[in-house]
Parts: C-alpha cells; structure tokens; sequence
C-alpha cells in the first residue's frame, strides 16, 4: 500500500463550521433559483402577451417576431440583473472555496478518529497502559471501544496499533473508526459533495437563463455528483429540519 502524503496546505474547519457552510450555501442557492424563476417567468409572460397581441400574423412571420423580442428581453433582464446574480455567483464560490481548504483533513473516518482527543490526559494515560499490550487484550480493548462508543479509547488503539506489522493488528482500523465516527464522516463528506454541486448547479444556471437552455453535459455531470451524494448516504436531516422550520 503507497504510504500516504500529508497534505500541508489545508486549513482546519470543524464540521460544524462545515455544516454551516453548507447551510449558507444552501440558503443562497434556494435565492439564486427564487431570482431566476422570476425572471423566466417575466421573460414568458412577455412571450406570452405577444403570442396574444400578434395572433393575426402568420406564423412564420410572428415566430420570428416573437423570438427576437424574447431575446432582447431576456438579454436586458440579464444585463438589469447582473448585479445580483453575480452576487449569488460570488458567494457560491466564497463557500466552495472555503471548505475546499478543508476537505484533505476528512479523508477518511481513520483519520477524524486518529485526532480525536489528541493531547487529552486521558487518552495519554491509556496510550501508557497500553503500550505493552499484546494483540489478544488490544482486541478485547477495541471490541469494549465500539460497544460503549468511547472515541477516546478507539483513538489510542488506533495509534498503538499503526506500530505494529499489517499482518499482527488485531482489528482494522477502519472497521474501529467507521463504528466510533463513521456516521460523522459521512455527515460532512456529504456535506462536501453537495457544496460542490450546489455551487455547479449556480453556475450553470445563471449561464443557462443567459442561453435560453440548459448544457445536457453539464446537467449530466451534476446528475452523476447527486448520485455520488447519494452513496456516500450521510444524515444531514438536521439541516433539513432546520430548514423547514426557518
């Protein structure tokens, strides 16, 4: 197995703080598409009083008139707006950008669980206890970490195992850290993913209502980042709630 690298130009962020990027994310999503469905619907409510006041036209002749008017009405709504729809943009990639710095220190559930506690008494003080112990009594310890949900012990097993060869650990960390923190993992990589859409799904559609049509490439490659959202299956109900009650 390729020995991992650090990767050192990371910034550190709770997921706390990532959960409430994702909330301010959200919240200027839900805005950006309130914005733009007014103004698709002024565009056709303009196409819609001109298919009435051309009717007697032929309709050759008043699809073409219609269709240049549209477009110039949609191009000055673009330009009234740019403003504010660059403002939406701007905060989408603030966020995105944000917890981009963040992301390489939740690669794995191993490695939120290797730093909890880090530096707690406690946790020193089992590591001491520990330090001769053989692989039967280490396994003992891990089962006793995951029936009681003690992260502290998991993580000071996690340490003193990553000293011994693959072939003697007793338990898999990662089987150890997906039970003490495996649902936090995959509450903030979730968390991750769908900040990555969000902020994709703002920058196609504020292009889109500029083109009068939606890039099916685009609308396939967020497709496919819902799906990948799906997968990792984090519970981020807690902000969903939150969301109903504002």
């Amino acid at each position: 197995m390729a020995q991992r690298k650090a990767t050192l130009g990371s910034h550190w962020m709770s997921v706390t703080d990532v959960l409430g990027r994702l909330q301010q994310a959200r919240d200027n999503r839900q805005a950006q598409q309130r914005l733009l469905t007014s103004l698709n619907q002024q565009v056709e409510q303009r196409r819609t009083e001109l298919e009435r006041s051309l009717a007697d036209l032929p309709e050759h002749e008043r699809t073409n008139i219609i269709n240049r008017t549209v477009a110039g009405t949609r191009a000055e709504m673009r330009k009234s707006s740019n403003d504010t729809r660059t403002a939406h943009l701007r905060q989408a990639g603030k966020v995105h950008s944000e917890v981009a710095g963040a992301k390489a220190l939740y690669g794995s559930s191993v490695q939120m669980l290797v730093r909890h506690s880090l530096g707690s008494e406690r946790r020193s003080r089992i590591l001491e206890q520990i330090a001769e112990s053989g692989p039967a009594e280490l396994a003992g310890l891990a089962e006793l970490a995951a029936a009681t949900r003690d992260v502290e012990l998991g993580a000071a097993l996690c340490s003193r195992i990553s000293r011994l060869m693959p072939s003697e650990r007793p338990f898999a960390a990662q089987e150890l850290a997906d039970v003490l923190v495996g649902d936090e993992h995959r509450k903030v990589a979730a968390a991750f993913l769908e900040i990555e859409r969000l902020t994709e799904e703002a920058a196609h559609d504020d292009t889109s209502f500029g083109r009068n049509g939606r890039d099916p490439v685009r609308s396939l490659q967020i497709a496919r980042m819902k799906q990948a959202e799906a997968a990792v299956g984090g519970d981020l109900s807690e902000l969903d709630d939150e969301e109903v009650t504002a």
